[in-house]
């Protein structure tokens, strides 16, 4: 198995993390959704203030090859806030190609999202899959993630657009 590095994304990843972005929405057959651009994920995770904060997968060339490393998965998270719990992240995605499942490197990802989690004083971690992505659930459960959509019954909502608009009167 080849050597892989997870480590904090940089603005030049943005063309990596926006084509895994577009594998992963056409995974989920949600390609239609996705309107982000290389240029706005840099912006907003690369600034001053970043709305999120992205981890990379990348396998590391053996000895002698002549080609870099290759970004293979990636997770974004950000910091919410649980007037509960406190502080918590949240995982947003978290994507490997298919190519390379199986490896533990969405293991990996994950793990070191819970390392940043402690580090920064979260007591949750956060993240939702779609309810046909059994393989996904099964890691998380395995990792000691608890379904809550089967505990505690939470249904997540969104509002986007012509709903926001409204809803703010403009």
């Amino acid at each position: 198995m080849a050597s892989v590095r997870i480590r904090e994304a940089k603005g030049g990843d943005c063309g990596d993390i926006l084509r895994l972005i577009r594998e992963l929405a056409e995974f989920e057959n949600l390609s239609d959704q996705v309107k982000i651009s290389e240029e706005a994920l840099r912006a907003d995770g690369f600034g001053e203030n970043p709305f999120y904060h992205c981890l990379v997968a990348e396998i590391l060339p053996a000895s002698g090859e002549l080609l870099g490393p290759c970004v293979v998965g990636y997770g974004i998270y950000y910091f919410i806030y649980s007037t509960w719990k406190g502080r918590t992240i949240y995982l947003e995605d978290i994507y490997v190609m298919p190519e390379y499942r199986g490896q533990g490197i969405g293991s990996k990802i994950i793990k070191k999202v819970a390392e940043v989690a402690l580090d920064k004083g979260c007591s949750q971690f956060r993240l939702a899959v779609l309810d046909w992505n059994q393989r996904a659930m099964d890691l998380y459960k395995a990792l000691g993630a608890q379904d809550l959509t089967e505990a505690e019954g939470w249904h997540f909502f969104h509002f986007e657009g012509e709903a926001m608009r409204k809803m703010a009167g403009k």
